[in-house]
């Protein structure tokens, strides 16, 4: 999305799309954006205030026309009612596979507008991607501090993204997930939060910044409250229905879930696998907490899949994690040092 530079109006922001060599899917929004007055200097606390408010109290623009094309395919929709459109779009002309990134370009019209275009990024796996990750971000891949409400909606929307904090080892974690074993699979890792889409760009920055291989950005719900629509969509119900659609899109692929244990992640990628008792190979479960009857209802989890295929790891740091993805051929020997090291420089410089 294009800065406005203080100037408001329409505004469209699309999100990293991803698919198949059968489809694809591209979301975002059409909004319209407040302008800031002349008194608000360019830089400063003030300028980041206003800011952040403007992305709260953005107003989507209902009924504007969409136009998504990728390669020959293309596709027109109209936004919903709070701005946003999801374009499914049937790939009936092939894409090249020996890219995995391929570009949609956007056209949007709406009445009294100016036309805008645009683009963006769209990951559709190579043909010999053997496995899918899909990742919790919340508390697992980066601190957000949840159970501490009011600190976690500071980090998430004040807070730079420069200063959130990733957990020790995530970056090189997820690279070697992303590489696999021969360090040159390209597979696709798609990430979930309980967040709201209006932090989509604060993400972006603070995955970028710390070197986290990049993926969709799948957001649990649109947290806009208003007196029609008081509370946003229980997330775990939200998770559930994206693991769906993301096992049904890669078919056959196997794959692996990573969570936290603060939350519902375990109870819910527990029934994943016994929704799909041969396609997750793992579970791993950050801990985020000591609580003693927390660990012993994740581990009675663990008895219920003691019949499958599938390990639920509980874990304490990245290494653990580590250790085992390479234990299952799932990650390279030198993905597994480069976590351990990354783990131990923190801990000896944890500034």
């Amino acid at each position: 999305m294009k800065k406005d530079r203080g100037r408001g109006g329409m505004m469209v922001h699309p999100y990293r799309g991803y698919g198949s060599q059968q489809e694809i899917f591209v979301m975002g929004r059409v909004f319209r954006q407040a302008a800031l007055g002349r008194a608000i200097p360019r830089r400063g606390i003030l300028r980041d205030t206003a800011d952040v408010a403007r992305r709260i109290f953005r107003r989507g623009l209902a009924d504007a026309q969409v136009e998504i094309r990728v390669g020959e395919n293309q596709l027109t929709l109209t936004t919903d009612r709070d701005g946003y459109f999801d374009a499914h779009l049937p790939i009936t002309s092939t894409l090249p596979v020996d890219v995995s990134w391929h570009s949609a370009d956007i056209v949007v019209r709406a009445s009294g507008q100016p036309t805008v275009r645009t683009s963006v990024e769209v990951y559709v796996p190579p043909p010999e991607a053997d496995l899918l990750v899909i990742s919790d971000i919340d508390d697992t891949v980066m601190f957000t501090g949840v159970a501490e409400k009011l600190k976690m909606l500071y980090r998430l929307f004040v807070r730079k993204p420069h200063r959130r904090t990733a957990f020790p080892g995530v970056a090189s974690l997820y690279q070697a997930l992303y590489r696999g074993q021969t360090e040159k699979a390209e597979r696709p890792i798609l990430y979930v939060s309980r967040g709201p889409w209006a932090i989509y760009e604060m993400l972006e920055a603070f995955f970028q910044l710390n070197r986290i291989p990049v993926g969709p950005i799948l957001f649990l719900r649109e947290w806009g409250i208003s007196w029609r629509k008081p509370w946003p969509r229980r997330a775990e119900a939200h998770k559930r229905d994206l693991i769906d659609r993301m096992l049904a899109l890669y078919q056959d692929m196997p794959c692996i879930l990573i969570g936290d244990s603060g939350q519902h992640d375990p109870e819910v990628y527990t029934e994943v696998v016994k929704a799909y008792p041969e396609r997750i190979k793992a579970i791993y479960i950050r801990r985020v907490d000591s609580d003693p009857k927390r660990e012993d209802a994740i581990q009675r989890l663990r008895e219920q899949l003691a019949h499958t295929q599938c390990e639920l790891v509980l874990a304490a740091d990245s290494v653990l994690m580590a250790e085992h993805a390479h234990g299952q051929g799932d990650i390279s020997a030198r993905g597994l040092q480069a976590v351990k090291r990354d783990v131990a420089a923190h801990h000896n410089d944890p500034d």
